[in-house]
């Protein structure tokens, strides 16, 4: 039996816990606050230009949707598949369950598959992939697809043939992190619309390879060095995988947390005084992708070990006007004085946690220190109801929603549970 197939099998047949399309319910109102924030910002109007929101064409809505997710760099992280999960997963389900009518129970079931099939398949491609492929491209038309084929109900045959046909779309390079381009946002929104087309043609007939996954021209084959597909199938009796995806406290790329989380416990202790080095020691994954000692826009600074463990210490907190002009030119004396290496006892642990240790030297000599295995908004600490109805409220806002009608729309995403039809979420309504 092929990998695609035994995937389709084990997801279709977990136990969902009423817990489970609760937490499920979490993470829809983070990928919706994430997606409605970025309204106003410059890469949204482009995708809106292509690919309008009142679109009658469901796949390009879900394209849409997916990218708008990604663009503030709020949107979850699944950590051993080095994936965000969310803003593939849910794009493709909510586009489909609004255009069919369906009630919320059966978008949040989609929603609880879709995150088990993206997180299975990046928990098997390996450390080697994520040096030149960008995971949640890559992985997520797997998750968005099965998202779809849930919605779709979609037989055994014609779900593994969807399966093979999001894995031929598979893709998105890291090159464009070098120039600073919006190319990220174009993974999330084709890997979401990847996922819908395969469900859809899947449902007429149109078949695609058994074996895309462990095939010899599959895949594993063509984009993992190191693959351990024995991890797609571990065991189909542990928690849901979406119950082990973080949510995101801070706006930037979640490598950086650890960092930040750190750093913030440090900035009280360190009051007026001047600083003179700082040491951050963290794994391998988060020096490739953000070691940038002197980003010159918001996106690369998002990026940036150095300026975010900077801003972190010297002003307790980081939100979105901390990746600005004026943000970076006031922490650059800052972000010039720290130094990053790696950790052999921190990259041991990763992915399975996604550490740091920082050490801060002031003017007085004295020295700070301070360590993360786990930090604000993993499962092993996470964000409570309140505080995630804080965070979508603040982004519903800043997209330009009115309060009232932003509490309203935190109400209606919390009644999915009860079956509330998905179609009362009114989403990108003119």
């Amino acid at each position: 039996m092929s990998l695609s197939r035994s995937l389709t099998i084990g997801i279709q047949s977990k136990k969902i816990e009423a817990a489970d399309l609760m937490w499920a319910s979490f993470f829809v109102l983070d990928t919706v606050a994430c997606a409605l924030g970025a309204l106003r910002t410059p890469p949204a109007r482009t995708l809106g230009a292509v690919a309008p929101p009142q679109n009658t064409d469901v796949a390009r809505r879900a394209f849409y949707f997916g990218g708008l997710a990604h663009i503030l760099e709020m949107d979850d992280l699944h950590r051993t598949s080095v994936t965000h999960p969310g803003c593939v997963v849910i794009p493709a389900a909510w586009t489909l369950a609004d255009s069919l009518d369906l009630g919320g129970r059966a978008f949040l079931t989609a929603v609880l598959h879709g995150y088990e099939a993206c997180a299975r398949v990046g928990n098997a491609v390996g450390k080697e992939h994520y040096k030149v492929w960008h995971n949640t491209s890559t992985c997520g038309p797997f998750g968005s697809t099965m998202a779809a084929a849930t919605l779709l109900d979609l037989s055994e045959d014609q779900c593994v043939w969807a399966l093979g046909n999001a894995g031929t779309q598979s893709s998105g390079l890291w090159e464009f992190m070098d120039s600073g381009a919006m190319s990220k946002h174009l993974h999330t929104a084709r890997a979401t619309e990847s996922g819908v087309l395969a469900a859809l043609l899947a449902k007429e007939g149109f078949t695609g390879p058994d074996k895309i996954l462990e095939g010899e021209k599959g895949f594993f084959k063509a984009l993992c060095p190191d693959p351990n597909p024995s991890a797609i199938l571990a065991s189909f009796d542990d928690p849901w995988e979406l119950t082990r995806t973080s949510i995101k406290p801070w706006p930037c790329c979640r490598h950086t947390h650890p960092t930040i989380d750190a750093a913030i416990s440090l900035h009280q202790d360190i009051g007026n005084r001047s600083i003179s080095e700082i040491s951050v020691r963290t794994y391998k994954a988060a020096l490739d992708v953000c070691d940038r000692p002197a980003p010159n826009d918001p996106y690369s600074a998002k990026f940036s070990l150095q300026h975010c463990v900077a801003v972190a210490l010297a002003d307790g907190r980081v939100t979105q006007s901390s990746f600005n002009e004026n943000s970076r030119a006031r922490i650059a004396e800052i972000s010039q004085k720290v130094t990053v290496s790696l950790s052999p006892d921190v990259e041991a642990r990763y992915p399975k946690a996604w550490g740091t240790d920082i050490e801060v030297r002031l003017s007085d000599k004295q020295v700070l220190q301070a360590a993360r295995e786990h930090c604000k908004g993993d499962p092993e600490n996470p964000v409570t109801s309140d505080e995630m109805s804080a965070k979508a409220l603040e982004l519903f806002i800043g997209g330009g929603m009115k309060p009232d009608k932003a509490e309203q729309l935190i109400a209606v995403i919390a009644d999915l549970i009860n079956d509330r039809p998905v179609r009362d979420l009114n989403l990108f309504k003119s």
